[in-house]
């Protein structure tokens, strides 16, 4: 076939019209498993008063769907491009929706735990699968980048959507509706997919290697876990003994990578300052706008004492910015350069981490708008540019494994920054004075977290309860404000090094061959 023939096939592939209406479908997809990170935000109160679990447990359920989620997706990435990406993302569609029923019927912390855990494990072969064929379904890098925008701005939406949805179910249904909701979009995701997206893997894929999928998951899991222990608890034994198995693990699977004929993921990828800076950026923002999410969520409930619902609308306004910045991301880094766009999107969402220091009880609904707006927006802007860049850094027959990548630091940044922020949130909130008279076991409940405090007041006398519970909600503000400022000092430190690390990177502007 002659250069002729392969740009006139290049042309026809662009203009197929159903690329557009396979988008659609995958945009569904990413939507809904961002919902599901951040829709539980609103529900712990209820779950809480319902389960009772501890604080550890709390925060493992907050934050187990994304651990293994982030353990999982270079694998899922890289069996994608071997067996088809069409085949994993459906597959991982029926599996999301049966899941999502045992996560809404919990009957114990431990139950929850688990179900989160296997809610991650099917959530793991939606996310790379969507980004993958993204990349193989747009040969225009300007319609990619648009593409990818709106990819991007329903993963963001998805994110702060969360909790309005989860505010208007719990406002009329019990917590577990909020995973139920999963099944009718999976299952028009399943019918609608089958017919309009296409298959794609790659030609000459090689062995899916299982010893690099289980030193991927051990690392990974291992690390966060020692990580958020230390935080919560300092240096033990245990802590320091999965953070020592954690980096071996992903040592022994960054060695292997480089040794194997046909890798789970291509580590040299990583020699490109520009792909590093942009994985270190996506990490970081959604780090940062995912701790942020989750607290602020029972900081509006529990602390300013506002409906679900309410609290859900109020949050509305970061996924509107993060819409409009993801459409608007592809010509804004064009038009100025890709490092400014995510520099300039990591010191909005900095901005933002450090407006929360200034949130009180009193803090009205314009200025909690207005921060998250700004939150929102440069989240947006930050995450889509980043996800290009990786995207196109790469042949189309590696998409997956790339995805899963970008993939990877979404979903690990989310883990972390609720793991993080929120040791640091419990660690100044354990702290809080107690009322004299209150009994040690009541007391103790109550440190434990803020729907302990709520709980334990319920059962002391009207004066007493209600000072223990100003008190509770003191520290949890506090807690809070340490965080936004940590949160913030880490994100501005990012929008520095990205416009170091991304200098003369740019976007893609001609037609590739498919």
């Amino acid at each position: 076939m002659t250069s002729t023939d392969l740009r006139a096939t290049a042309q026809e592939t662009v203009r197929a019209p159903g690329r557009w209406l396979a988008l659609a479908v995958l945009v569904l997809a990413v939507l809904l498993v961002a919902v599901d990170a951040t829709v539980l935000g609103l529900a712990t109160p209820y779950l809480s008063e319902d389960l009772k679990p501890s604080g550890t447990q709390l925060l493992w359920i907050g934050d187990v769907y994304s651990f293994v989620i982030a353990g999982l997706l270079v694998s899922m990435g890289s069996l994608g491009d071997r067996i088809g990406r069409k085949k994993l993302l459906l597959t991982g569609a029926v599996a999301f929706g049966a899941v999502s029923v045992l996560n809404a019927y919990a009957s114990s912390p431990e139950m929850m735990i688990l179900a989160r855990a296997l809610l991650g494990v099917a959530g793991a072969t939606l996310m790379p699968s969507t980004l993958a064929l993204i990349r193989n379904i747009f040969h225009d890098p300007k319609e990619r980048s648009l593409a990818v925008g709106i990819w991007g701005a329903a993963a963001s939406a998805g994110a702060a959507v969360g909790p309005v949805v989860g505010g208007f179910l719990l406002e009329h249904f019990w917590w577990g509706s909020v995973f139920l909701i999963n099944l009718p979009v999976m299952a028009l995701l399943v019918v609608v997919g089958i017919k309009l997206l296409p298959e794609s893997r790659n030609p000459d894929p090689g062995p899916w290697d299982l010893i690099s999928v289980c030193l991927s998951l051990i690392g990974m899991v291992a690390v966060v876990y020692a990580v958020k222990e230390a935080a919560v608890h300092g240096l033990r034994w245990d802590t320091t003994a999965a953070a020592a198995i954690g980096i071996a693990a992903l040592f022994w699977f960054v060695r292997r990578q480089l040794t194997l004929p046909s890798p789970l993921l291509d580590v040299r990828l990583f020699h490109n300052k520009g792909f590093s800076g942009a994985v270190l950026a996506d990490l970081l923002t959604i780090l940062g706008l995912s701790g942020l999410v989750f607290f602020l969520s029972q900081f509006l409930q529990i602390v300013q004492e506002r409906s679900p619902l309410e609290a859900g609308l109020i949050e509305l306004p970061a996924a509107i910015g993060a819409v409009g910045a993801g459409l608007l991301a592809g010509y804004l880094a064009r038009r100025a350069s890709v490092r400014s766009a995510v520099s300039g999107g990591l010191t909005a969402v900095g901005l933002a981490l450090a407006a929360c220091t200034l949130l009180t009880a009193d803090t009205g609904v314009v200025a909690l708008g207005l921060a998250l707006f700004v939150g929102g927006v440069g989240a947006g802007l930050a995450f889509t540019v980043t996800a290009d860049v990786i995207l196109s850094s790469v042949p189309k027959e590696q998409a997956g494994a790339a995805s899963a990548v970008s993939e990877t630091a979404y979903e690990l940044g989310a883990a972390l920054g609720i793991a993080l922020l929120g040791s640091v949130v419990t660690g100044v909130y354990r702290d809080f004075t107690v009322p004299a008279g209150v009994p040690a076991e009541t007391a103790e409940a109550a440190r434990d977290s803020l729907g302990g405090a709520v709980e334990a007041a319920h059962g002391l006398p009207q004066d007493q309860g209600a000072a223990l519970l100003s008190s509770a909600q003191n520290a949890f503000a506090d807690g809070f404000h340490v965080a936004g400022a940590v949160g913030s000092a880490v994100l501005l430190a990012t929008a520095v090094a990205a416009w170091f690390m991304l200098r003369g990177q740019r976007l893609a502007d001609g037609v590739e061959h498919p």
